[in-house]
């Protein structure tokens, strides 16, 4: 089955079950390299954006999810793949660099990456401190920056865990970012962050989120 059957198939489901309210996406380009980037609430987030938005978003997953065995999880590896996931072994020493990389090569394609620069799913529905990652991202290949963010899908699937539930769903786009005058300096710390947290701020704006300025993972091990 091609990704546009089972898009087409999905949409019919989500719009029927969850009548998302779709807001900005006349912001993301029609074509060119994109970098969407929004806050992570929960395990269907990426799901619900590759639904939402026309062009194919490729976004980065754990390996995990494609290499189950027997029939089931053949099905499964052929469902995130042809949304767009691409595994990667994130808990491996070079995780971060293979991530990153794999951005770049999406984005020098010209296609749309898709990431959450919190680095992991919120543990309690806030929005925590971006990595810088998607600054460097965005630094490398002067792609744009849509800024995104997920309304309702915490009650979806609470904890990112177990079926989803019915609930409202929102997904709101802001305006590009163009960060081209930083150009050359994706190795300044100082720009990275600023950068990265100019993007958080927008994606605050968008959802409403209450903002805290630590890492999630710290929220996490606390």
């Amino acid at each position: 089955m091609s990704r546009s059957v089972l898009k087409a198939i999905l949409l019919v489901l989500m719009r029927v079950l969850y009548r998302p309210v779709v807001e900005g996406v006349e912001h993301i380009p029609a074509d060119g390299p994109v970098i969407l980037a929004g806050n992570h609430v929960t395990f269907i987030d990426s799901l619900f954006l590759s639904l939402v938005v026309d062009r194919q978003v490729y976004f980065i997953g754990k390996d995990e999810y494609v290499t189950g065995k027997g029939v089931k999880g053949r099905l499964v590896a052929w469902f995130f793949t042809t949304c767009g996931m691409i595994p990667v072994d994130r808990n491996s020493a070079h995780g971060g660099v293979a991530a990153l990389m794999t951005g770049r090569r999406v984005l020098d394609e010209g296609k749309i990456f898709g990431i959450y620069p919190e680095g992991t799913r919120s543990p309690d529905g806030r929005l925590y401190r971006g990595r810088t990652g998607i600054a460097r991202l965005a630094l490398m290949t002067g792609a744009p920056v849509v800024p995104f963010a997920m309304i309702g899908t915490d009650k979806v699937q609470p904890g990112g865990n177990g079926m989803p539930r019915l609930a409202p769903v929102k997904v709101r786009f802001g305006t590009p970012l163009d960060f081209s005058r930083y150009d050359g300096m994706d190795r300044d710390r100082y720009v990275l962050r600023a950068v990265t947290d100019e993007v958080m701020s927008q994606v605050m704006h968008l959802g409403g989120q209450e903002y805290v300025d630590i890492y999630a993972t710290k929220a996490k091990a606390a």
